[in-house]
């Protein structure tokens, strides 16, 4: 026989309280006394009743589900990230859709689709390459402010974006190396377009100007944030006939393609060549040699994220909360950096 299942007015009866009570217990338990509270969600364990989430979100005109928009689930940076946000959700009752724009981009039309269909209620996306016709649709729609950037964003743009200083980040990886005694120094720069990679890039280069560092255009060469555009950086340096002392890669993933493609090519790392990286992905501690690194918390981000889309979508939030929210940054001094041969 098929035991039946508890339903709330057999809470009701048990907690010897009206079906009303229940409900505002599981809506708003601030609004009633901590005895009458207790008394529900004992008579709720005792039963075993079980909330029905999607009548509930029906008739509260939720999805109950967010967004997470990522360039490319396959890099390991979003790991830390992507674990971050998993604690900001876990004590809520919203389920966390991830979608990878590198292999669906999404439309122009279909963001906000997405919260008009009532299948999100915010989103969050790593991705500063969305287009400015799907984000003027949602403002359209009024359905704009439950979007929070992270890491990444769109310039000119005002939704609420949590991130990293990296123009401060690239000034303190120039900095450090200008310290052990280097002048000659390379950058391999991210995918072009991208606002990580101009940013970085600009920090890159105050802070060369500031130290009096020669910024030579051949030292400047282009990557994308990958392996495989580190070690191509690493055949163009080996080519070179007045070759850098030091490469400041903006990832961590560039820099260990290019530390295997000069090591591959005679170069010692940092005998020879220093290298620095950026990001602080578990895989820098490990590599040989170690990577120096600007590091960034990956999950306080994450968690930062969802902190700042829950306050949105609770009517928590204060317009005092600044738009712009910087996580620090830190250097992790490692092996692959070191005074230059003399």
């Amino acid at each position: 026989m098929v035991q039946k299942s508890a339903t709330i007015q057999d809470v009701a009866r048990a907690a010897r309280v009206s079906t009303a009570t229940v409900s505002r217990a599981l809506s708003n338990p601030d609004l009633l006394s901590d005895n009458t509270r207790e008394a529900v969600f004992d008579a709720i364990r005792t039963t075993g009743y079980r909330v029905n989430q999607a009548a509930r979100n029906l008739r509260m005109r939720r999805a109950g589900a967010v967004l997470v928009l990522v360039p490319n689930l396959g890099k390991p940076f979003y790991s830390q990230i992507l674990a971050g946000l998993s604690d900001g959700f876990a004590e809520t009752d919203y389920a966390v859709l991830i979608s990878d724009t590198e292999t669906r981009p999404v439309q122009d039309a279909a963001l906000a689709g997405y919260f008009l269909d009532g299948r999100i209620d915010g989103v969050i996306s790593l991705d500063g390459g969305l287009s400015r016709t799907a984000l003027q649709g949602c403002k359209d729609q009024g359905v704009a402010d439950r979007i929070v950037f992270l890491c990444e964003w769109v310039d000119g743009t005002d939704f609420p974006s949590i991130r990293i200083d990296n123009a401060a980040g690239a000034r303190l990886a120039i900095r450090h190396l200008h310290e052990l005694g280097h002048r000659k120094i390379a950058h391999v720069t991210g995918p072009q377009g991208n606002v990580l990679t101009a940013t970085r890039r600009e920090g890159m280069l105050e802070e060369r100007a500031r130290l009096g560092l020669p910024a030579r255009p051949e030292w400047i060469i282009r990557g994308d944030f990958s392996l495989e555009s580190g070690h191509e950086a690493a055949q163009r340096i080996l080519a070179m006939a007045d070759r850098p002392t030091a490469v400041f890669c903006a990832a961590d993933m560039v820099a260990f393609g290019l530390i295997s493609g000069l090591q591959g090519g005679g170069l010692r790392v940092p005998d020879d060549i220093s290298v620095i990286g950026f990001d602080g992905i578990e895989m820098s501690e490990y590599y040989v040699p170690a990577l120096t690194t600007i590091w960034q918390d990956r999950q306080e981000l994450g968690r930062r994220s969802a902190a700042r889309l829950l306050e949105r979508l609770t009517g928590q939030g204060t317009s005092a909360a600044p738009a712009i929210d910087m996580v620090d940054v830190e250097l992790v001094i490692r092996d692959s950096t070191a005074p230059p041969p003399s």
